[in-house]
């Protein structure tokens, strides 16, 4: 099965993608990952991206497009593959079908902008260990203290709260769009992400048998 997942940065699709390929045995392709593998493989589109990249400069799509290709050319996406952040844009989605990919399932985990920014916001990371804890969910024992090494606890930048409402900004203006790009061809379910992680993965299975 060719799945993509969908949804805002913070929605929780990363880890619903990683439930999937776990339960089915296919691989999730995740762009960012793919594309420091092509880098660190020096493929001819890694290459390519290798040039954008240590100018300051986005990977354009067409190298993106290329280092995808080359991806699920792969032996172990033979019986099937997850896209998690491919594509981001009409464009790209547009390049896929241009390719005579089949997608089969589009899932988009759908999560309010508000509750998003909650959930981001109150993450907090070790800096000296990475430990991830949240001021709602995952408390520390100690305020500001990693219960694993006792190093300090610190907010990303990407998740400030300036930060999260510029990319669902993004979001919303490129790659939701996608959302009727995929409803036209009947392949497009809706999650409604809960609070609680085992809940909307039951849904999201749900939707793969649907």
């Amino acid at each position: 099965m060719n799945i993509i997942f969908l949804g805002a940065p913070g929605a929780g699709k990363g880890t619903q993608a990683e439930k999937v390929s776990e339960k089915l045995g296919i691989p999730t392709i995740s762009t960012g990952n793919i594309i420091r593998e092509a880098l660190k493989n020096g493929t001819e589109m890694g290459l390519k991206a290798k040039e954008f990249i240590e100018a300051g400069k986005l990977v354009p799509d067409e190298v993106v497009i290329g280092i995808i290709k080359e991806r699920l050319s792969a032996d172990d996406c033979n019986n099937g593959f997850i896209l998690d952040g491919f594509p981001r844009t009409i464009p790209q989605a547009e390049a896929l079908d241009t390719m005579g990919i089949v997608i089969d399932k589009v899932i988009d985990i759908e999560v309010a902008d508000e509750a998003i920014a909650n959930r981001m916001g109150g993450r907090r990371v070790c800096a000296a260990c990475g430990a991830s804890y949240h001021l709602e969910y995952k408390k520390p024992e100690v305020e500001g203290v990693c219960n694993l090494c006792k190093g300090e606890l610190v907010q990303r930048k990407d998740d400030a709260p300036e930060t999260v409402l510029e990319r669902l900004k993004i979001y919303h203006n490129e790659t939701e769009p996608l959302k009727d790009y995929y409803s036209k061809t009947g392949k497009l379910v809706i999650v409604e992400g809960q609070e609680e992680v085992a809940d909307t993965t039951a849904l999201t299975f749900k939707a793969l048998e649907d």
